[in-house]
């Protein structure tokens, strides 16, 4: 196979893969000094429509989702043969299936790591998208950040499907003891169960003392589901959490990835692991459960950009004027603007709950989708802050139609900002990118400002300066 020299602007120089569609270039950016992986449609299926849709679908679906946890896309083209390419975010860190091949992963690893992948597939599910193709060669690594820390990304959406149109009229597709049983059946309903029973499989493949003969063979349902045997150093009720995943019928599994993600928290706990019933919570405290989750009503908005952070819920009845509250953060409100609370879709915290998050607009329902609205997102977490400082993290939110200025640094009430502002040609014409660390807990906060069209530094400033955090 002859290398192309050139494919668009990017300078080709290695094949990163092959697959059954596409295959995948290592090209260079001159202008940015930047790796990036450009996946090619195959040649063989240049002229088969439906196929050069579903190539194109991935790239959009990317597009729009747009997250942290996602693998992104840069831009689309076409080659001068005709066939189309898309240029995407290199994941220099190889994928799972490299990694199970060359060693063990030791279990406290794999168990953090199948964690990650299901709040990645939590975002597709929030987003009513059902991947339908989860395998370890699906799953990538990306450097992010001077201290080694990596992003687990969720790749290959190629037959991901909007759960709308995820009906017995979609083609059979997956991967062989990672595709569900319906998968098999072509008058099937394929929907989020069928990511659940991947997922399932996965951490069988990451965690079970014998992955290989866990395998199944058909898509029968077994007389006798054979027992699932952990390696020693995994809680044990971790296994009752795969099994429930991995249950031939779909009623029988958990609903979504959301769910498999929380589960697993509860499980690999140091009060699972050691065996004891979990207390019931006292009637005091579940009044108290009650009332915070009353008072954190969440809202159902995509953030604009590449801001790796989405709501989901319903938002509250009535905006809040003058400063407005959700958790632990506090925001002073700009004259005209109102604020509504959120959850951080993707982001979970040690209990296994999503990451606090609010979004402030003059009209903050339709913030996300009107680009004429400013606007800002508002989010804490902790889990962030434990894999990459603020500086990091901004690192990760490029915009790729947009120009960025050089980051800078401001002070503000307290709080140590690092601040990239981006110039846009399409779209909202100025995003600016902020992120700081919590000064007395180990949290990080991210905001994300589309200022008003007469809002300079001053107008960010005075925003970041209206942030408080508890």
């Amino acid at each position: 196979m002859t290398a192309p020299l050139r494919i668009g602007p990017y300078a080709v120089e290695r094949l990163l893969g092959v697959g059954s569609f596409a295959m995948v270039w290592l090209g260079y950016d001159q202008a940015l000094d930047a790796h990036v992986a450009i996946k090619v449609l195959a040649e063989n299926w240049s002229h088969d429509l439906r196929v050069r849709e579903r190539f194109l679908d991935e790239a959009r679906l990317l597009r729009r989702l747009e997250h942290e946890r996602l693998i992104r896309v840069h831009a689309v083209g076409e080659l001068p043969d005709g066939r189309p390419y898309a240029v995407l975010a290199w994941a220099d860190g190889g994928s799972l299936r490299d990694r199970l091949a060359a060693d063990e992963i030791p279990a406290p690893t794999a168990l953090r790591l199948l964690s990650e992948i299901c709040a990645g597939v939590a975002v597709l599910h929030r987003h009513g998208v059902v991947h339908r193709d989860l395998t370890p060669g699906n799953i990538l690594f990306r450097s992010a950040g001077p201290d080694g820390a990596e992003q687990v990304l969720i790749a290959d959406l190629g037959l991901a499907k909007a759960l709308a149109a995820a009906s017995g009229l979609t083609a059979r597709a997956g991967t062989p003891g990672y595709m569900a049983p319906e998968q098999d059946d072509p008058g099937a309903v394929v929907d989020t169960r069928a990511d659940v029973y991947g997922l399932g499989r996965l951490g069988i493949r990451l965690l079970a003392a014998d992955p290989t003969g866990a395998n199944p063979t058909r898509s029968d349902p077994p007389r006798h589901p054979p027992e699932l045997r952990l390696r020693d150093d995994v809680p044990p009720a971790v296994a009752a959490v795969l099994a429930r995943a991995t249950a031939h019928r779909p009623a029988d599994r958990y609903p979504d990835a959301a769910t498999v993600h929380a589960a697993l928290v509860r499980a690999s706990a140091p009060a699972a692991a050691a065996g004891p019933v979990r207390r019931q919570p006292s009637p005091r405290v579940r009044a108290r459960r009650r009332l915070r989750l009353a008072g954190a009503a969440v809202v159902a908005v995509a953030a604009v950009g590449a801001v790796g952070a989405e709501a989901g819920g319903v938002g509250s009845a009535r905006p809040v004027v003058g400063t407005y509250t959700a958790g632990p953060l506090t925001v002073a409100l700009p004259p005209g603007w109102s604020a509504t609370g959120a959850t951080w879709a993707g982001q979970y915290g040690a209990d296994g709950d999503p990451e606090p998050a609010l979004v402030m607009s003059p009209q903050p329902r339709r913030w996300a989708t009107d680009p004429r609205l400013p606007g800002a997102f508002v989010g804490l977490s902790a889990s962030t802050a434990a894999r990459t400082t603020p500086a990091g993290f901004l690192a990760e939110r490029t915009h790729g139609d947009c120009t960025p200025a050089p980051a800078r640094a401001t002070r503000q009430a307290g709080v140590e900002w690092t601040v990239v502002a981006y110039r846009c040609d399409r779209g909202r014409p100025q995003i600016i990118e902020s992120a700081a660390l919590h000064p007395g807990r180990p949290a990080l906060v991210y905001v994300q400002i589309a200022p008003p069209a007469d809002g300079g530094p001053a107008f960010v400033d005075t925003l970041l300066a209206g942030v408080h955090l508890r």
